[in-house]
This record gives structure tokens, sequence and C-alpha cells, in this order.
């Protein structure tokens, strides 16, 4: 469940807070100084901190120590004194947004360069079980053995979606 920090001195911060958590479908908690919010970010990991402009520019060391403890959560500074509910939710929505399409390229990349090193080594394993099977010297069970390795191999490499033709022979 994706949570939320909300860290504002402003009166009717629960209130907001409530909207917030029924027009984004999440948990919202609120925190009204820099000791409160350091607390509850000890106590749990958060998937957005939102710090109130004002808060943050009265006590930019504060605000500081507040992002450092504010863990993967994405930060974000509001001005609750001009802005209201509506807009700092299409604001979070926004944010929430773009962290998961960031997650899934990011997702997509590490997969692809998982699959990029799988290729290569059953490429090479492809290729030493053939180089060892040329040689005149190796023992009928062992090129058996030899011959297995380059069939296994080749196996995965289909499953990984290399299409090419096939080394084995």
């Amino acid at each position: 469940m994706q949570t939320m920090l909300m860290i504002t001195s402003i009166s009717g911060a629960e209130n907001c807070a409530s909207v917030l958590a029924k027009q984004l479908g999440i948990t919202v908690e609120t925190a009204s100084n820099r000791r409160e919010a350091l607390s509850l970010l000890r106590r749990r990991e958060y998937t957005i901190v939102v710090l109130d402009d004002g808060l943050a520019e009265s006590e930019p060391a504060a605000a500081e120590l507040i992002w450092k403890h504010s863990g993967l959560a994405i930060p974000m500074q509001f001005n609750f004194a001009i802005s209201g509910t509506a807009r700092l939710a299409r604001e979070v929505r926004s944010a929430l947004q773009r962290r998961e399409q960031e997650q899934a390229l990011a997702m997509r990349a590490a997969t692809q360069t998982v699959e990029n090193e799988l290729r290569d080594t059953v490429t090479g394993l492809i290729l030493h079980s053939q180089l060892a099977l040329a040689e005149a010297t190796t023992a009928p069970r062992l090129s058996e053995r030899l011959r297995t390795v380059a069939e296994l191999a080749g196996v995965l490499r289909q499953k990984l979606g290399d299409h090419s033709p096939s080394a084995i022979q």
C-alpha cells in the first residue's frame, strides 16, 4: 500500500489528509513539525513525503534533515498557503505516475541487461563445448557430456529469445 507523509502546521491538515486519502486511495499521515516528522520517518517507509514550503523555507536545516531521512520516498515541497487540496492531489498523482513509469523503465533495462549477460554466457558455453568436441583427444564419454552441455546451452539460448540459428551440430 502506498503511503504519504504530509508535513505541515496549517490548520485543517488532518482534513486535507483525509480528502487526499480518499481521492488517491493511499494512506496519508500528518506531522506538524520537524520532530514529529522525523519520528514518523524512523518508524516506517513512505512512498511520498510532502513538506510545507513555509516550513522548508523557515528552517532549511530541518528540511534537509527530513529529506535525508525520507529514504526512497518521493520528496515533494508544496505551498499549502496558496494551493489547495485539489492541486496537491494532482501533484501527488502525477509524481506517483512518474515514479511508476521510472520503475517500469528501470525494470525493463535491468531485465535486458541480465538477458544480454546470459546470452553471452550461453554463447561462450556453446563455443567452448564445440571447441572441446573438435579436439581429437577427447574421450567418447567426455564428448557425449560436452554435446549435452552444448545442447542444453542451445535450449537456454532459445528460451532467452535469441532466434539466430543454433551453432549446435
